[in-house]
């Protein structure tokens, strides 16, 4: 008889339910057991750790700006300070309709495709919530109104002024505050670590000029706050704040009365004009014509306006004053004349004849005196009073180049004067070595002929200009120039004195230089009259372009921008100078004619009272503490 089939075997199937049963409750009593172990692990040995994440979460350190410093001329006026910029700002979380407010915004106050752009940019970008995203800066007053009296109907726009730097007097003082822009990556990659945290909070960084050299004392002191915020980033409270330290006051020897009177001097003209107090070095004049407005630049100027600057044929980005290298033509007779007269080359009485031409021995070539009928017979104190090109020419040739290129580099020629700008550029002052390094060429007669009247290879930059003239004015004392009335650091260059065998060729020097303005011949006597002060100056003139052997200059038929610069330099009162002045009016023609007026004009308005009384302004720092004036005290 067959076995019974059976269809279900309770007994094993209780075996494998108890089996399954109890590897689950091992395996949920493990993972029970581990769970409580990570707890108590997280909760005990790593509550410090956790503890402080979560702070770090909540608390947030946020960078506080300091105000940057201002900018002051001597009398305390102010050159460059710190103004509110109204901004519209937009938390997307609080609007209602974005697009609707976006039209609406565009109604108070009209934004351009590109902020429309930037800002949709930035909301689609990594952000905190709630953090405001910038619509439109540079909010005008009027637009400011209307956007105050329609706020109640736009949730989640808000107005934020934050301070920008402002220059009230735009472009009549570009050139040598310079200006602030926004900080850029490439800025903060230079900067070491502990500079780079002073600068977490700033959008602005000097990028030229006077707020370029002085970042470090104008920029301040960045703060900080701990604040406690929700979930979302927003901001809850202020639990502590540390705040910043203002960036310090800038105080210029700068005259701002001076500088206007030189900024309008050269009105209608391109050049430069610097002006200094031999006293103390102060600059009292910095001007580059034409200039840019520094205010443009501040919050990111437009691509239509720079390119305008940037396309203008009267180069208005190009410092002239600092970086300009011109010919100094007859300006650097005097040093040439002292450097004759130290050498023995020449004394005060010898005399020559000028015919209107100097030749070479054994030379064809002709190097011939700017006025053509010649001076007849010239010694050195007329030389220089009426600028005979022919006695230089000779005294030069006598003299060689070797001399005169070791003398001239007493006057700052050829290198950097020192001046608290940043980017100098140092000149040339031709030498055999220089020529050879240069141009792969020796040096020749003809070379040294040119240098004579500042022509040929010679390049000076006004500032440089200004520098010869003080140390003309002080009777070889050299006195570091400066801009900002700081004491100088310990490695300021000084520059050694300029020494003769005989001090009286000096004063003798500057009675030619007098005659020049107030002598019957002088080139600038037009200049010189009724002055309530006797100026001791040179004219100059330099050539753009060479003319042939036979070939004369014709102002009236020469293109404007290839007519001759004018350049004059000059110190007053002669027997007291309490400024010395250097003028370059590019393609002025006359040194005498267009230059030396407006260097009367900028004496004037610091030595004279309202009266028309001489009456010249104390200088600001004593030289008689060398450390404080960067020179040599003098004896």
């Amino acid at each position: 008889m067959p076995r019974p089939l059976k269809f279900k075997d309770h007994h094993q199937e209780n075996r494998i339910f108890s089996a399954r049963l109890t590897a689950t409750l091992v395996a949920v009593l493990v993972l029970s057991l581990v769970l409580a172990g990570r707890m108590v692990w997280l909760q005990a040995m790593e509550h410090e750790r956790y503890t402080t994440l979560s702070d770090r979460n909540r608390v947030q350190t946020q960078t506080l700006s300091p105000p940057r410093g201002l900018i002051r001329d001597r009398q305390g006026r102010i050159l460059a300070d710190n103004r509110p910029n109204f901004s519209v700002t937009l938390i997307p979380e609080q609007v209602r309709d974005l697009e609707e407010t976006l039209s609406e915004v565009n109604r108070l106050v009209t934004l351009e495709e590109e902020d429309v752009q930037r800002f949709l940019g930035r909301l689609r970008g990594p952000r905190r919530p709630w953090e405001p995203i910038p619509l439109r800066a540079r909010v005008t007053e009027e637009e400011l109104a209307r956007l105050v009296v329609n706020q109640h109907r736009l949730p989640g726009v808000r107005i934020d002024a934050t301070p920008i730097r402002h220059y009230p007097h735009g472009e009549m003082l570009s050139h040598v505050l310079g200006y602030v822009n926004r900080i850029s990556r490439q800025d903060l990659d230079r900067m070491s670590r502990e500079q780079r945290a002073n600068y977490a909070g700033t959008h602005f960084h000097g990028r030229s000029g006077l707020e370029r050299q002085y970042e470090s004392l104008l920029h301040g002191t960045a703060g900080h706050r701990k604040v406690e915020t929700n979930a979302r980033g927003r901001v809850l409270r202020v639990l502590e704040e540390d705040p910043p330290q203002p960036g310090e006051d800038l105080q210029l020897h700068l005259d701002l009365e001076v500088q206007r009177a030189a900024w309008e001097a050269l009105e209608g003209h391109r050049g430069a004009i610097v002006a200094m107090d031999p006293r103390d070095g102060g600059v009292l004049a910095f001007v580059s014509r034409p200039g840019i407005d520094p205010n443009l630049f501040v919050t990111g100027i437009s691509r239509d306006d720079y390119d305008a600057y940037r396309d203008d044929l009267d180069r208005p980005l190009f410092n002239r004053a600092l970086q300009g290298q011109y010919p100094p033509g007859s300006t650097i007779k005097m040093m040439h004349g002292l450097a004759g007269l130290e050498h023995g080359t020449v004394t005060w009485e010898d005399s020559i004849w000028d015919p209107g031409y100097f030749r070479l021995p054994n030379q064809n070539r002709v190097f011939r005196d700017w006025k053509r009928e010649g001076h007849g017979w010239v010694d050195m104190h007329r030389a220089v009073a009426e600028s005979c090109d022919t006695y230089f020419y000779k005294m030069a040739y006598d003299l060689g180049i070797d001399r005169m290129q070791a003398f001239n580099s007493g006057f700052g020629l050829g290198r950097p004067t020192g001046v608290d700008l940043p980017n100098e550029r140092a000149g040339i002052q031709p030498s055999r070595e220089w020529k050879r390094r240069a141009r792969g060429e020796s040096w020749f007669h003809g070379d040294t002929i040119n240098a004579s009247i500042g022509q040929g290879y010679t390049l000076a930059t006004p500032m440089q200009l200004t520098y010869a003239t003080t140390v003309l004015a002080r009777q070889g004392q050299p006195v570091t120039p400066r801009i900002a009335e700081l004491p100088l650091a310990g490695d300021t260059l000084v520059q050694e004195p300029v020494t003769l065998s005989e001090p009286e060729h000096w004063d003798r020097m500057q009675a030619a230089m007098e005659d020049v303005l107030h002598g019957e011949r002088g080139t600038a006597r037009m200049t010189g009259r009724n002055a309530a002060y006797r100026i001791a100056g040179k004219t100059g003139t330099s050539q753009v372009f060479s003319l042939e052997q036979e070939e004369e200059y014709d102002e009236d038929e020469i293109e404007e921008r290839l007519r001759d610069h004018a350049l004059f330099i000059a110190f007053a009162p002669a027997d007291d100078p309490a400024i010395a002045v250097a003028v370059l009016v590019e393609n002025g023609g006359s040194g005498g004619g267009v230059a030396a007026p407006k260097a009367r004009q900028i004496m004037d308005t610091w030595l004279l009272d309202e009266n028309g009384e001489l009456d010249p302004p104390p200088a600001m720092q004593d030289l008689d503490n060398p450390t404080a004036a960067g020179v040599p005290k003098e004896s």
